[in-house]
């Protein structure tokens, strides 16, 4: 395939994977993705103000990564699975060390050379992943808004009017506009979420301690974590797997221990909400919550308060202090760059005593013996992931309380040790991005992941990320089941229209699959069984198939050219996605094979060849 000549905004992680499993050049798609935003981002050779980044990875920065990716696939003899982030390009918000790039926590005078790479990026670049440049971000990860960084508040794609969310905006930002595949953020007190749910996408914030932060700026070490921004929540999952490794050498870092994840059918929301006079919001989270109801979960109201008043605790509590023996010293200087908001927060940690940080850790403790209390009751809580959206004026105007009022829903998720992810749901009337956070105990990431692929299957929402400010063309994913898989007869059918495969995968177990009669060139025809079937016995099967990506315009005309009894339905994957995909008219199959036993078409279709070579005059499918 010509992949170099393809515009790669908005590829996926999975995207990227394909296009060079497809023969894609990584030299030639990494180059001409860098000098676009090169071009797009820079203005006399400096980063244009407001923008998602601080800095860009330059020529001889990406060649030497280029390089070493070669290195790393001939060591593993051409293999590209054993690098499953193989080419894939990435931004990193830049308090975190990457070697190449200076780190700035967005203060010029702060900026070095680190000598190594923080943990989870060495992670990174062992997977084969390519590093695009450093994100900007609320400085030394200090707010929620992306707006207090001496390099610009970077602007929100949707409405440059809103904020971006921070601190880490940048990533987010940079994820969003389609540049990079996937984003690294820090998490402390929602810095992972906010800006995934002013922007569209995907946050994960795992349970502290599972993804080290050695090599990241603490701002409160304690309660830091390394997030991941990702475009939907297979490629959130699958990052979150490469970087999930204990670091020994990370004092916070933590063994996954045994934990029970049950699914999440129970969504705890709030007894009593406040808007802070955005009713857009409200109004919104009111129809997540009906969506989230039609999609069968059952919602029960219960008493936030512990978790506010825990919430308070990390910015009027000794927490501060953490903020400031990371970097309170440097911040007592009077230097241009640094942001005066900042500052302020910052250096009045130094403000409390010992006996004052110990009575709110008791405090914490009671609070958070509630939290487990409140979480016998519901599997999950289900909450906006902001009661507002602000814009910048209202920012300016009222930088602390703006901020504060951002944290509601995020503020207490590390200090009470939980998990969470972030998803994009309906936008809002005024078209802004609406989101909503589930929030589970720790070590609950794989139910969350469950929860989140079942609720953007029934939400079926466009797919990020925006492109130019504009939402990009919309695409939909088939599942097919036989003579279009990769390698068949009919396989050209979507390769011509650039359709991308995206995974091998199976039906849930509610089907059966049969080998059509007089079809040329052979097909099979799958048929799902109904209540009645079930109940009577009869068997039901789980069964390959591949999902493909394709434009709607292109989707239309693949349609016209599938023959009857074949037609295109809605298919139940066994993780609980649902995809449009290829179905049969169940009066076609009285006649045809049962063939569900071999799993899947190319099984069948490698027995009847086999059987063919043994005995010519064996009578093909079709």
């Amino acid at each position: 395939m010509t992949t170099e000549l393809l515009n790669t905004q908005g590829w996926s992680v999975q995207d990227w994977l394909n296009a060079y499993r497809q023969g894609g050049n990584p030299q030639n798609l990494l180059t001409g993705l860098l000098n676009q935003l090169i071009n797009s981002e820079q203005v006399d050779g400096n980063i244009r103000y407001g923008s998602s980044w601080i800095s860009l990875a330059d020529a001889t920065n990406l060649q030497q990564q280029l390089d070493e990716l070669q290195q790393r696939l001939q060591q593993n003899q051409g293999d590209l699975s054993a690098l499953p982030l193989y080419g894939v390009p990435c931004a990193i918000k830049d308090n975190i060390n990457v070697m190449g790039f200076n780190t700035t926590a967005a203060c010029p005078e702060y900026s070095f050379a680190p000598q190594q790479d923080a943990f989870a990026v060495s992670l990174l670049r062992r997977a084969g992943a390519i590093i695009i440049g450093k994100t900007n971000l609320d400085q030394f990860a200090t707010g929620l808004v992306g707006t207090r960084s001496p390099y610009g508040a970077v602007k929100n794609p949707f409405n440059a009017d809103y904020i971006s969310g921070g601190s880490s905006s940048g990533s987010a930002v940079a994820l969003a506009s389609g540049q990079v595949a996937f984003a690294l953020g820090t998490d402390t007190a929602g810095s992972g979420r906010v800006p995934a749910g002013f922007n569209h996408i995907v946050g994960l914030k795992a349970t502290p301690g599972a993804i080290s932060c050695r090599g990241v700026i603490p701002a409160c070490r304690s309660l830091d974590c390394v997030s991941v921004f990702a475009l939907n929540n297979a490629d959130a999952g699958y990052i979150y797997q490469l970087l999930a490794v204990y670091d020994e050498q990370d004092e916070y870092s933590r063994v996954r221990p045994p934990v029970a994840e049950n699914p999440i059918r129970t969504l705890g929301i709030p007894a009593t909400s406040e808007w802070f006079g955005d009713e857009q919001q409200q109004l919104a989270y009111n129809k997540a919550c009906a969506q989230a109801r039609a999609a069968g979960y059952r919602l029960t109201e219960i008493d936030f308060t512990p978790f506010f008043q825990l919430a308070e605790l990390l910015y009027q509590g000794p927490w501060v202090a953490e903020r400031y023996a990371a970097v309170g010293e440097f911040l007592l200087q009077s230097l241009p760059g640094i942001n005066d908001t900042v500052k302020k927060i910052i250096t009045a940690g130094c403000d409390g005593s010992a006996v004052d940080a110990f009575k709110a850790e008791y405090q914490r403790q009671q609070l958070v013996r509630k939290i487990e209390q409140q979480f016998s009751q519901v599997d999950a809580l289900f909450v906006p992931t902001t009661p507002l959206f602000p814009t910048l004026k209202q920012v300016e105007d009222a930088p602390v309380e703006v901020n504060s009022q951002l944290g509601r829903y995020t503020n207490f998720v590390n200090l009470a040790n939980l998990s969470a992810i972030a998803l994009p749901a309906q936008r809002r009337m005024d078209e802004l991005p609406f989101g909503i956070t589930v929030i589970a105990p720790a070590w609950h990431e794989l139910a969350l992941s469950q929860f989140a692929a079942h609720w953007q299957a029934q939400l079926q929402l466009p797919l990020a990320p925006l492109v130019n400010g504009q939402q990009q063309q919309d695409s939909v994913v088939v599942a097919v089941v036989g003579a279009h898989l990769t390698g068949m007869p009919l396989n050209h059918q979507l390769t011509s229209r650039d359709a991308v495969l995206l995974e091998q995968t199976h039906t849930a177990k509610k089907y059966q699959l049969y080998a059509l009669a007089n079809t040329v060139p052979p097909k099979p025809g799958l048929v799902r069984l109904n209540e009645q079937q079930l109940t009577s016995g009869e068997r039901p099967y789980q069964l390959i198939v591949e999902l493909w990506r394709m434009s709607y315009a292109a989707f239309g005309s693949f349609v016209e050219e599938i023959p009857q009894p074949l037609g295109i339905g809605t298919l139940e994957l066994e993780d609980g996605r649902l995809v449009k995909g290829f179905i049969c008219e169940p009066e076609a199959v009285t006649c045809a094979t049962h063939i569900s036993e071999f799993g899947g078409w190319r099984a069948y279709i490698q027995q009847l060849n086999s059987q063919k070579a043994v005995n010519p005059s064996v009578i093909s499918a079709s």
